[in-house]
């Protein structure tokens, strides 16, 4: 499998493609079934967080465009 791919989409969720795997803030894993592509919310609204249900349709806007960050700071 090639590296882990995410990608914003546009009005949506966070496509999540490749290699990975999910724990919540406790360290528990996330049983994905073997998935290697799926959609995590981004909007707030679905049902099944941290999983996109499409919820997010006619209600949430965002056009997302890729930018470069500043340099990390060191010291």
């Amino acid at each position: 499998m090639s590296k882990t791919k995410l990608i914003i989409n546009r009005n949506g969720s966070i496509k999540i493609e490749g290699d990975f795997e999910i724990m919540d803030s406790e360290g528990t894993v996330y049983g994905l079934e073997g998935r290697t592509a799926l959609g995590l919310c981004r909007c707030g609204l679905s049902s099944n967080k941290p999983f996109c249900d499409g919820s997010h349709r006619n209600n949430f806007e965002h056009e997302a465009a890729a930018f470069d960050l500043p340099p990390m700071k060191t010291k």
